[in-house]
């Protein structure tokens, strides 16, 4: 069932490829990024889907995780809201998951832990029992309280926690970026169909790099008003 379908030196241009297919939902729908109003929310990044010693680690994962990591620090250094969500089951609120997967992420397992990377990021992080990380959290309050019109979604899996996140963010009201290079899973066939289904009727299809080309534009905004050059700015971006 899994396959490594996303590698460090693939990932840009498989991401081309399938924004190619995707070519006709984007230019149906033109779409602007407008960080004030919008907010990154990043799926379980945990221990128990990208840590190669758990039997649920996902082998494309790794691939996004530098460009996930950017796009946080963008944020944070913008000052916009970021929550990452930790996915936990009991037996008692479990609902399907317990039988569907005879397995729970508990949080007494170190393997529900948020990996290193992301965990020293200090960014807000929500407790999610389903899928849908709307599902039984005040995520959508706490998206409603900071002015949030525009959702980012990446993490894991794409066509499980993610995509069903981004559905669920899409019936609230919210224009949804889904970042095709940003999330993954465990084969191709969920991922290319996840994207599909979703450019159809809920989300954007993006690649972190175009989400971080709006945010540097903001950047570049603000510090010009600071009095400092935009061409100082252009220079520490490619430096970056």
């Amino acid at each position: 069932m899994k396959n490594q379908y996303f590698t460090s030196e693939s990932l840009d241009q498989d991401a081309d490829e399938l924004l190619k297919r995707l070519t006709q939902y984007r230019e149906r729908r033109p779409f602007h990024l407008r960080p004030d109003d919008s907010a990154l929310i990043l799926l379980d990044m945990q221990r128990y889907f990208l840590d190669p010693a758990s039997h649920a680690f996902i082998p494309s994962a790794g691939a996004t995780l530098p460009g996930l990591i950017r796009l946080v620090q963008a944020y944070q250094d913008l000052d916009l809201p970021v929550i990452l969500t930790r996915h936990m089951n009991t037996p008692q609120n479990s609902g399907s998951m317990d039988k569907w997967w005879s397995d729970l992420i508990q949080q007494d397992d170190p393997m529900s832990e948020l990996i290193p990377q992301f965990a020293e990021l200090k960014t807000a992080v929500l407790q999610k029992e389903q899928y849908d990380a709307f599902y039984g959290t005040d995520l959508e309050d706490w998206l409603r309280e900071r002015g949030v019109k525009q959702v980012i979604i990446g993490g894991v899996m794409t066509h499980l926690c993610c995509e069903t996140t981004a559905r669920s963010a899409f019936v609230r009201g919210f224009e949804v970026f889904f970042l095709l290079d940003g999330t993954a899973t465990y084969h191709i066939d969920f991922h290319h169909s996840s994207l599909l289904t979703l450019s159809h009727g809920f989300a954007h299809p993006v690649k972190v790099r175009e989400m971080l080309d709006g945010l540097q534009q903001t950047s570049k905004e603000i510090t010009a008003s600071e009095g400092i050059s935009i061409e100082q700015i252009h220079d520490e971006w490619e430096r970056s």
